[in-house]
């Protein structure tokens, strides 16, 4: 950890300072296997935990070989005996892509029987609350700890039952950053303020833009442009917009949206940010794409894109 480099400062900070634009960079995930494992996680958390390494190999091969996003989770707060005295396994099979969302939790008397626990969805008892996942992984990154143990603290308080601190989500630079299962909306720079207010607007069936990184299930592409046409429109429904095509053009994208039966069409290219660095360990200063919008058109349904439809359109810089 390069804090004793003159100048440097956490990733997070130095990201925010920069502006760094926060449209199209949700990691991708359609589907969750979360693992409760109490106790320290180290920089891989799974493979480095209280679980035996082979045992925990063997589970992530296997829950990634099913094209499934695995993910630690644990309890915020727990006395040391609690986490020692663990007996009980909790995993939750999410499934984050649109039309699809669903939360199937089950328990296991011991780690080894994770191994045979269905990822097709067949067993779990379905459940309608949300579960908020707020990256405190230290041992990745000290940014996910600092900014993280805050957001999760201030949900704990209000929604205990709901929230779980949990591993890496990708993004050390946003931080701190969560997960709203099952629909995957992944927030980043969340302030602890924040933090129970995408609660309460989740509840109304919205997502808070100012945080909003994307949704897991959807290409970065596909975010990017949802997140310009939530911006353009000011619709912050979480269902608001649905992917009808997404195309590389000659030196970017074209994405088409349905809004509620009208047509969205953005048109996007890219940018390489100055050379940063991306996480807090980082010693090697790299650039990294950034989504620009070049046009952005609202028709109604069969209108062509015509006369009949506003457009808006912003140059790359």
């Amino acid at each position: 950890m390069p804090v004793s480099v003159e100048g440097w400062q956490p990733c997070s900070d130095s990201s925010l300072l920069r502006g760094d634009p926060l449209g199209g960079t949700a990691g991708f995930g359609e589907r969750w296997f979360l693992v409760e494992i109490d106790g320290a996680w180290g920089a891989h958390a799974i493979l480095q935990s209280r679980m035996d390494g082979a045992l925990a190999a063997r589970l992530v091969a296997r829950v990634e070989k099913a094209g499934i996003r695995p993910l630690a989770i644990r309890r915020t707060g727990r006395r040391a005996d609690e986490r020692r005295a663990q007996t009980v396994w909790r995993w939750a099979l999410v499934d984050s892509r649109p039309g699809r969302e669903s939360v199937l939790w089950g328990q296991v008397d011991a780690p080894e029987a994770l191994l045979d626990v269905p990822l097709d969805g067949s067993v779990g008892e379905l459940s309608n609350e949300p579960v908020l996942c707020v990256c405190t992984h230290a041992r990745h990154d000290q940014c996910c700890a600092v900014k993280g143990r805050p957001i999760v603290q201030a949900l704990a308080s209000e929604h205990p039952e709901l929230t779980w601190e949990c591993s890496h989500l990708g993004g050390d630079r946003f931080a701190a950053t969560m997960v709203v299962l099952p629909e995957g909306l992944l927030y980043g720079r969340v302030p602890g303020a924040d933090a129970p207010g995408l609660v309460t607007r989740y509840a109304a069936g919205l997502v808070d833009a100012r945080f909003l990184r994307g949704r897991t299930a959807l290409s970065n592409v596909a975010q990017a442009a949802e997140g310009f046409a939530r911006a353009r429109t000011g619709d912050e429904r979480i269902t608001a917009f649905r992917v009808v095509s997404e195309s590389a053009t000659d030196d970017g994208w074209m994405v088409t949206l349905d809004h509620d039966g009208a047509i969205v069409t953005v048109e996007l290219g890219s940018a390489l940010s100055e050379p940063l660095l991306s996480t807090c360990n980082a010693t090697l200063s790299m650039r990294v794409r950034e989504f620009v919008l070049r046009s952005i058109e609202l028709a109604p349904r069969g209108g062509g894109g015509g006369g009949g439809g506003a457009r808006a359109q912003e140059k790359s810089p």
